[in-house]
């Protein structure tokens, strides 16, 4: 996308000089996506998060309980409470301070600074991750990070040239954006037939209860729940695979001056992974 606009492509050459990236590589640009958006990810489901997540459910719940309580271990209760509800709220803020030192990092904010001035030089930005600029995923509100706005320039004038087309959607795409929110329930499912069969055959052996055997048979079913599953995913996921694919070519078409309908919202939850 930058490589049409001279004037872009020097800009990001110069901005890549200052925080040690080549923006114009695409793929030192997908190498830094893959590292950056592990570490904010690892941010959220470290030990801050654990603790901040217990202590809230526990300084919440706590207060419940200790209405049952005598009154000298109620009060007892109500002050541990307090611990733990200021132990939460550090953890938590210390971990939103985390990913936002993440989000903020500064190879991050070069490539923002990147998309700002291709923006200014009328260059379409056909996608930006929702993660890149602290959104949530499939929202529409402004992140914590936006792409900075710089003045508008005049669009550098260059020779017309033959359109590029979007790609049609192969049928496999299409089957993948009916089952990507489907199926999931395989695993409890099967948990819950495997858990009911030895229950029952338990049961069955205590209590002396031969009829009670015959729940042996969800055991057959359960695997064949997780086999189904299974294959499920197997489908899916070669499925997803093309989908990729496809995604990519539609943002390289956009990028080059493709105008075509909008992604669904299944296609571009593949962009911002």
């Amino acid at each position: 996308m930058i490589a049409t606009d001279a004037r872009v492509l020097a800009a990001a050459r110069a901005i890549g000089a200052r925080h040690g990236v080549d923006y114009t590589n695409d793929a030192a640009v997908t190498a830094l996506f893959a590292e950056r958006q592990g570490a904010m990810r690892a941010t959220q489901r470290g030990w801050l998060a654990w603790i901040g997540g217990l202590t809230l459910t526990a300084g919440v719940v706590l207060p419940v309980t200790a209405t049952e309580l005598p009154e000298r271990t109620a009060k007892s209760a109500l002050l541990v409470t307090g611990v733990l509800l200021v132990v939460a709220v550090a953890s938590l803020t210390a971990l939103c301070v985390r990913w936002k030192r993440e989000l903020t990092h500064p190879a991050l904010t070069g490539y923002r600074e990147v998309l700002g001035v291709a923006r200014a030089h009328g260059l379409p930005l056909t996608h930006v991750p929702a993660w890149l600029e602290g959104r949530a995923s499939g929202g529409s509100g402004k992140g914590w990070a936006p792409i900075p706005t710089y003045p508008s320039v005049e669009p550098m004038r260059v020779a017309p040239s033959q359109p590029m087309e979007i790609p049609p959607k192969p049928a496999a795409v299409t089957q993948y954006e009916e089952m990507a929110d489907a199926g999931g329930w395989h695993d409890e499912t099967g948990c819950l037939l495997l858990l009911a069969g030895l229950i029952g055959a338990g049961w069955a052996w205590s209590q002396d209860v031969p009829l009670a055997y015959g729940l042996l048979a969800l055991i057959p079913l359960a695997i064949v729940v997780w086999m189904a599953g299974s294959r499920q995913g197997d489908e899916k996921q070669a499925l997803r695979a093309e989908a990729e694919t496809y995604v990519r070519a539609v943002a390289a078409a956009q990028a080059a001056g493709a105008r075509g309908p909008e992604l669904s919202p299944v296609l571009k939850k593949l962009l911002d992974e």
